[in-house]
């Protein structure tokens, strides 16, 4: 956590793809946290599309799934939690039916630091979570990076969202070139048509 010279806490990338999604979100929408970690993204999602919507959680490590089911039932809160990668989210829903889909790449929180994303399955996972969007949904990315797990993951997710369509998908980073470190960043895309059909 970042925090100014006065010790207030400095606005950051988590804060970022959250203020996105409260203003996307809608009651009763289908949404996926690909990476469940302690579960504050998944809950975020249930209060966002109330009972009437469906929220989906993956993590490939039991206790972040663990955490997450301890955090919803704490809140009162209800989702499908699923202990596999991210990269096989369409085997869980039907494509052009998700609103919001959250990503955080990195390690889990307070969890093992030599754990962590990466390029390969996180590439595989964005590729099926566009195929997952309806049109006019958000993809939600918070990038950690350096330590452990270095930069090529870092730059791979940057390669391949650079390689996006335009005419297809809006794509918005937003980083923290002040900061010292290695600052998380925040990316947000969004389908604004729908692209067609890869031929076979």
């Amino acid at each position: 956590m970042n925090r100014n010279a006065k010790g207030k806490r400095q606005l950051g990338a988590l804060d970022l793809t959250h203020m996105a999604l409260r203003q996307h979100i809608a009651p009763g929408d289908i949404c996926i946290d690909a990476t469940a970690g302690r579960g504050f993204d998944t809950a975020l999602l249930c209060e966002l599309t109330g009972e009437a919507g469906k929220v989906l959680a993956f993590d490939i490590q039991p206790e972040a799934i663990a955490s997450t089911a301890a955090l919803l039932e704490e809140k009162g809160l209800s989702a499908q939690l699923h202990l596999d990668s991210h990269a096989n989210l369409r085997q869980y829903a039907e494509d052009g039916t998700v609103s919001a889909i959250v990503f955080n790449f990195g390690w889990l929180p307070k969890g093992n630091h030599e754990i962590f994303t990466h390029a390969d399955s996180s590439i595989a996972a964005l590729e099926a979570s566009l195929a997952l969007l309806k049109v006019g949904g958000l993809l939600s990315l918070c990038i950690y990076y350096g330590g452990a797990n270095g930069y090529s993951e870092r730059d791979a997710l940057l390669a391949y969202i650079a390689s996006l369509d335009s005419r297809y998908y809006t794509v918005l980073q937003c980083g923290f070139p002040n900061r010292t470190g290695d600052p998380p960043f925040a990316v947000l895309i969004t389908k604004d048509t729908q692209p067609p059909a890869k031929e076979v």
